[in-house]
């Protein structure tokens, strides 16, 4: 009874008017930031980060969350129509996709892609509701030092699972830690790492050093690139796939369903690997296996139920835990701070509203964008024929003016291009942003959770090890970290996150 009163509460939340129509602002600006290739929902989460400062955290979670998964929406639209993944979750879909649409088929892979997106969306908020509380619960009995154990346990999976060499995730790690440590001293009232500059007393943002890291670097690296705008296949023809299509991709859509919610969960397993794992999955369960890439549906069907459904899962750990599950989960995490409101077991009983309307607006967001997708495919395939040199500098332009407005400071705009530099560098020399940013925004929890342990235990360290779930993490942590140097080991965790390498 408790569930079906707390799920009446969120859609009572999510009903109200502005809460309704930030959901719908989400969801159209997720699906467009999907459509474009190039910028992806972080780059646009963190240049559209200032406005939520001036909305509740509830319309401003419900306004991120929906750019989240609506850009998983989005980005099969341009793998199925150009050849070109819209958002990296989308690389698989453009093997089979776009294949359906050279042969005349683009209506039936646009219509299966925006389905099994609806039905993998509701099956994620529907995991979402019974998992959480329960999860909180059991959070609940965490102290300090199984807080920063489970932290140390979540940065060491998302540098285990990076896409490129685990000793450079770990070295962007140590460096977010140095850039969250900016500031004043919680404890002494000191200042640290500013240089004199005062307006580094309070740290630095969130904002200037997202939209720098993810949106500036990635219109830089897109200029640079010069991305070939190809042929969009223009007739479309009926959205509806027909009995065939649906017998073929219901299994399909099933599987990638559960792949992408228990890999959601997971920090840094995420959308692109669950994609990549269920399209694997179906093409070794086909008994027709060399149909794929070359139009199956079930290539289309299957990532992408498993990267919407993945998308709705990170929000477990990030809601239960405090512990993002990837960049987005992170920009979520920093935009909650900024409110006031840490996420953890205790956001559940003290925001009710916030997480219970969150949610609802979920399912109410999936449904518009299943209405919203398929009669503007129209709209999205003339946007695609907007040459990238007149957006580009429009997205830098909006940055510019977010990071100056939140504070007024020409320091806040100088860190954001120099952060876009640096995350322009570190990507063309295989550094990856995600550790960097995740471990910026849980610095201070750890700090915190750190302190107050050794302060509990009169500064002896053996309290990480003698308390049973805290040992059990760090050991996990150990484990993870000496396997990804053993050499046999080492190829295990290569052909694990080989498949999302293949985005780059």
């Amino acid at each position: 009874m408790d569930l079906i009163a707390n799920i009446a509460t969120g859609f009572g939340v999510a009903f109200q008017w502005h809460n309704l129509f930030f959901c719908f602002v989400g969801c159209v600006i997720g699906t467009l930031i999907g459509v474009l290739p190039g910028l992806g929902p972080v780059g646009a989460m963190s240049i559209l980060l200032p406005i939520t400062f001036g909305i509740s955290p509830v319309t401003a979670v419900i306004m991120l969350a929906g750019i989240y998964y609506g850009a998983q929406y989005g980005g099969s639209t341009t793998s199925i129509l150009v050849g070109i993944p819209g958002e990296a979750a989308s690389v698989v879909t453009t093997l089979d996709g776009h294949q359906m649409a050279l042969q005349g088929r683009s209506g039936p892979a646009l219509g299966i892609s925006a389905f099994a997106s609806f039905i993998a969306g509701t099956v994620g908020v529907l995991g979402l509701m019974l998992l959480a509380p329960p999860l909180a619960s059991l959070a609940l009995r965490f102290g300090p030092p199984e807080y920063f154990s489970v932290m140390i346990l979540g940065l060491v999976i998302l540098t285990y699972l990076a896409q490129k060499s685990m000793v450079k995730s770990l070295l962007m790690a140590g460096v977010g830690v140095l850039v969250g440590l900016v500031g004043l001293d919680n404890m002494s009232g000191m200042p640290r790492f500013t240089a004199g500059i005062p307006d580094l007393l309070d740290g630095v943002g969130i904002a200037p050093l997202a939209m720098g890291l993810f949106g500036v670097s990635e219109i830089l690296l897109n200029v640079e690139q010069r991305i070939k705008q190809g042929v969009v296949v223009s007739q479309v023809g009926s959205l509806l796939p027909d009995r065939s299509d649906w017998r073929a991709s219901g299994m399909p859509i099933a599987r990638g369903s559960l792949f992408g919610f228990f890999l959601g969960i997971l920090p840094g397993g995420g959308a692109v690997l669950a994609s990549f794992i269920a399209y694997g999955t179906e093409k070794r369960l086909s008994r027709t296996p060399e149909r794929f890439g070359h139009g199956a549906i079930e290539g289309v069907a299957a990532p992408e139920a498993a990267n919407n459904a993945a998308a709705q899962a990170a929000f477990i750990p990030l809601m239960t835990l405090g512990v993002p599950a990837n960049a987005v989960m992170g920009i979520l995490l920093g935009a909650l701070m900024i409110h006031g409101i840490t996420p953890g077991p205790l956001m559940i009983q003290k925001n009710p509203d916030l997480f219970w309307g969150a949610v609802a607006s979920m399912y109410l967001g999936n449904l518009m964008l299943l209405i919203l997708n398929l009669p503007l495919i129209g709209l999205w395939v003339r946007l695609l024929r907007v040459q990238y040199g007149v957006l580009f500098p429009l997205i830098l332009f909006i940055a510019l003016i977010g990071a100056y407005v939140i504070n007024g400071s020409e320091v806040d705009l100088l860190l954001m291009l120099g952060f876009g530099v640096l995350g322009y560098l570190m990507r063309k020399f295989g550094y990856e942003p995600a550790p960097l940013i995740l471990a910026y925004v849980l610095t201070p929890i750890l700090e915190n959770a750190l302190r107050q342990s050794l302060i509990i235990s009169s500064g002896k360290l053996s309290i990480f090890l003698t308390r049973p779930i805290s040992a059990a993490f760090l050991l996990l942590a150990a484990v993870l970290l000496v396997s990804a140097l053993l050499p046999g080991l080492g190829r295990t965790r290569r052909v694990l996150v080989s498949h999302a390498d293949e985005q780059n």
